[in-house]
């Protein structure tokens, strides 16, 4: 539950943070007319991301215990370590030009008269985060179980909302640059598990015949099945019979993502500090320039 509310809250953010950034500049520049283009660009991509999501869980649950959902979910494992660590990245290195991006996607849609290409802008923007959002719910669900994932997705989906409406009309009130980076240290944790979960799959499946003896078992004293493990299992990738090579990837992929993704955060020797003076009270500023500063 932890888990999936980390990740809704993290992506419904920056989701709904795209959304606003596109209908303030719209109604900035007078164009509330195509508020329903956008509308519908977003409901298509969270049709399309959930029902993709629901559908490849049906499918391969049909599979459940053989060696094709084992197969099936070292690959989904795998796929959203990937994505987890380049969207958290991206997001740190974009987010000071996104808002204007938007808005220059934005003006060429409207000059050329497309209300279908506006559309196509809101459900590219957001069918990214749906869709990397249902790829990261079927690895935590194939790793822990379904237990409590809906509630923690709903619960994680609703806090991204009110925290996108209080950014969009408090605007620098709220520090978002620390948030994500905050959240994005402790995606790299959740990436880290899942990199661990790949390699114990790739290794049940005998196709890693290194370092594959396990080290001991904690079961006895946390089950990984229990509720509790599952918790920090989830979180922190932990399991009671784990072996080197796990261990080794874990400790290697979280110490370098880390490392990496902090000293990002750092400006450059005799880069200039940004300005922390009054912040404006329009809502273009509140959900444009610094919205999604990170």
């Amino acid at each position: 539950m932890i888990a999936t509310f980390v990740i809704f809250l993290r992506e419904g953010i920056e989701a709904s943070m795209i959304v606003a950034i596109l209908l303030a500049y719209l109604d900035r520049i007078g164009q509330r007319r195509h508020f329903r283009d956008v509308l519908l660009g977003v409901a298509a991509a969270l049709a399309l991301a959930g029902g993709g999501g629901v559908a490849a869980y049906l499918t391969i649950h049909a599979y459940a215990g053989s060696r094709v959902q084992t197969i099936f979910e070292t690959c989904t494992f795998a796929v959203a370590a990937v994505l987890l660590t380049y969207m958290t990245f991206w997001m740190r290195s974009h987010s000071r030009t996104i808002s204007r991006d938007l808005r220059a996607r934005t003006d060429a849609v409207l000059g050329r008269g497309e209300r279908l290409g506006l559309a196509l802008l809101a459900f590219q923007a957001v069918g990214r985060e749906g869709v990397e959002t249902a790829v990261f719910t079927l690895a935590i669900v194939f790793a822990t179980g379904t237990h409590g994932t809906l509630a923690g997705g709903l619960a994680g989906l609703a806090g991204a909302l009110a925290i996108a409406f209080v950014i969009y009309r408090l605007g620098r009130r709220l520090d978002l640059g620390k948030f994500f980076t905050v959240i994005g240290a402790l995606l790299m944790v959740f990436a880290a598990g899942l990199v661990a979960d790949t390699v114990e799959n790739l290794q049940q499946l005998g196709w890693l015949r290194l370092l594959d003896h396990p080290m001991w078992n904690s079961g006895h004293v946390l089950a990984e099945g229990s509720a509790f493990g599952d918790v920090v299992h989830s979180l922190f990738g932990y399991a009671q019979q784990p072996t080197p090579l796990q261990l080794v990837a874990y400790v290697v992929y979280l110490a370098a993502t880390l490392a990496a993704f902090l000293r990002a955060g750092r400006p450059h020797r005799g880069e200039p500090r940004r300005a922390t003076g009054r912040a404006r009270s329009t809502s273009e500023h509140a959900a444009g320039d610094t919205a999604l500063t990170a």
